[in-house]
């Protein structure tokens, strides 16, 4: 299953609701990635997530940590981490810094995409 998150500190609700779906996929045993681009790209740099918060929500850094703890991954668009400066040596425990190609290869490969909004 793959999630994509394109936001981060400009809209926390849209940042933590994938991370919610990706936490009860990899938690209930499935193939579960979080495709992160354009300003959810920031969330795959070590102490970003701990500045996202939307009232009501569960806390951004938890979900992330629990997430890869179950065995979720973390994709960063390199299109979208370039611009921002953002690198292999910056990222959280999980994530990685991928292309299109990679994200392209998964889906034709069977991973579901999951819209949230």
């Amino acid at each position: 299953m793959l999630f994509h998150c394109t936001h981060g500190r400009d809209d926390p609700e849209r940042a933590i609701v994938p991370f919610i779906a990706a936490n009860v996929a990899a938690a209930s045993g499935q193939e579960a990635l979080v495709v992160l681009t354009i300003e959810g790209a920031w969330l795959c740099r070590r102490g970003y997530a701990e500045s996202v918060a939307a009232e009501g929500f569960p806390d951004l850094a938890e979900l992330v940590a629990s997430f890869v703890e179950a065995g979720g991954r973390i994709w960063g668009c390199s299109a979208c981490t370039t611009p921002r400066g953002i690198t292999e040596a910056d990222l959280v425990t999980g994530a990685e810094i991928v292309g299109a190609a990679t994200i392209v290869a998964a889906v034709a490969e069977g991973a579901v995409p999951v819209a949230l909004g």
